[in-house]
């Protein structure tokens, strides 16, 4: 009989960095407020574990403006509420020319629920050519309460 012993194949989980961009070479970050215990690079980059927190309720901007423009295929969130009982809405657009213009890609609302549903994970597969500048809105709670903007974490491919 004959053998042989092969490497054992590691397979590539949800959370594997080899594919996401390097925002911090490749972007400058405008936000709108962060709270300093929970500053934007935490969403942004690999390995951090306290995501990104506004100063203050209601909508935050988060935008990313991109020295040379980029080609995205893949765009993931992670938002996490564990506190409070809330409706929330993003809205998320890109511009392929500084920040002349805008295009929508999605704007979705997502109930969170301490009891129940505390995490919302979207993967968007794109097909944007020349991205420079990427836009999330942020609006925490949609009826208007003094909820917190906070995003766990932001990808891009």
């Amino acid at each position: 009989m004959r053998k042989r012993i092969i490497a054992q194949v590691q397979q590539e989980t949800a959370s594997s960095d080899q594919n996401w961009l390097n925002v911090e070479g490749l972007a400058e970050v405008e936000i709108t407020s962060e709270d300093a215990a929970h500053p934007i690079e935490s969403a942004l980059l690999p390995g951090q574990a306290s995501g990104w927190r506004a100063a203050g309720p209601g909508k935050q901007t988060i935008r990313l403006l991109f020295a040379h423009p980029q080609r995205l295929r893949r765009i993931r969130l992670n938002f996490v509420e564990t506190r409070a009982e809330r409706t929330q809405e993003y809205v998320l657009r890109w511009s392929p020319d500084g920040g002349q213009s805008f295009r929508e890609i999605v704007r979705q609302q997502w109930n969170f629920s301490p009891q129940g549903t505390t995490c919302e994970m979207e993967d968007h597969h794109v097909e944007l050519p020349a991205v420079t500048v990427l836009e999330l809105s942020i609006i925490p709670d949609i009826s208007g309460g003094n909820a917190f903007a906070s995003l766990a974490q932001l990808r891009l491919a």
